[in-house]
């Protein structure tokens, strides 16, 4: 019976272990997604405050909050099930709807770009114009959620391609993790961003000089921060979108871009050894961007040449 016991407790302490490795395995995946993903949730994040321009300040946090619930529904009831259903059926699918994902992204940051270079007029104010309230919140909620579906699913697509060779139930456990804590992550520092400039108002009030400094660098902050989070959203859709349409190229073996990329990498590491590492990312990922405004172009002028409905 001790011997029975002790066997007992061995198989026991095996499975603990077992599981303990797997979810060692399951945290380094879930976290090697979302690095991933990071392009996409630098955009993201950059692209969400907009939606809430134009409103009164008490609305802002219910607002965001309504995005998030639509972000975290458009993630775990129709992305993560589907992409299941493509790892499960359908996997030598991945490679090219990731490329068509990154095609997108790279017309999105270069159509913004010229929309910068073009100029543009305030549509918000126009919304305000012409529509009351309530009507106008439920189409930035409506407009965000959107925007958000073609963005959780790069999310989804890319972390499903980190862990693509991994077991069914890790997939989703991955990316059910991956869903939850970028949506977490995303929309907390979003609601801290369209909130800043009203939290500086409110230390800049303060008795204490500390926290009246604190609360006019945040005020006087806030539109370098719109600004730098814009710029730094474009180009990371441009070396996301770019770094996707290389990686398809090089599985399906059209491998003259992705090689040229890698030796200029690899050449500028060498160059420059004390910092390589740095090095080489940075122009893997400036090359990354360089083909994804290339295609974004080619989209864009394709796009232009098609006749408009008036």
């Amino acid at each position: 019976m001790p011997s029975g016991l002790i066997a007992l407790l061995d198989d026991v302490a095996g499975i603990a272990k077992l599981t303990a490795t797997s979810l060692d395995d399951v945290a380094a995946a879930a976290g090697k997604a979302g690095s991933k993903a990071a392009g996409v949730v630098i955009d993201d994040t950059a692209v969400t405050p907009r939606y809430v321009i134009g409103l009164t300040p008490d609305r802002e946090l219910p607002i965001i909050f309504k995005i998030a619930k639509g972000s975290l529904r458009n993630k775990l009831l129709f992305l993560l099930p589907a992409a299941l259903a493509l790892s499960a059926l359908a996997p030598w699918l991945l490679p090219p709807l990731l490329m068509l994902g990154g095609a997108f992204l790279c017309f999105e940051a270069t159509e913004k770009l010229a929309e910068a270079l073009g100029g543009g007029h305030d549509l918000a104010q126009e919304a305000l114009a012409t529509h009351s309230s309530q009507e106008l919140e439920d189409q930035k909620v409506s407009g965000a959620i959107r925007t958000d579906f073609i963005l959780s699913g790069e999310i989804m697509a890319i972390a499903l391609g980190t862990v693509a060779t991994e077991p069914l139930w890790e997939q989703a456990v991955v990316l059910l993790v991956v869903a939850v804590f970028i949506t977490a992550g995303v929309y907390g520092v979003v609601g801290f961003i369209v909130k800043m400039d009203d939290i500086g108002l409110h230390l800049a009030q303060r008795t204490s000089y500390l926290l009246r400094t604190i609360g006019r660098g945040l005020v006087m902050a806030m539109p370098v921060l719109m600004k730098i989070l814009s710029v730094v959203g474009t180009a990371a859709m441009l070396w996301v979108g770019g770094g996707l349409i290389v990686h398809g190229l090089h599985e399906f073996h059209w491998d003259l871009i992705p090689d040229s990329i890698h030796r200029m990498a690899q050449s500028g590491a060498a160059a420059l050894p004390a910092i390589g590492p740095a090095i080489e990312w940075t122009l893997g990922a400036a090359g990354s961007a360089i083909v994804g405004m290339a295609i974004g172009a080619i989209i864009v002028g394709l796009l232009h040449l098609l006749p408009r409905k008036h």
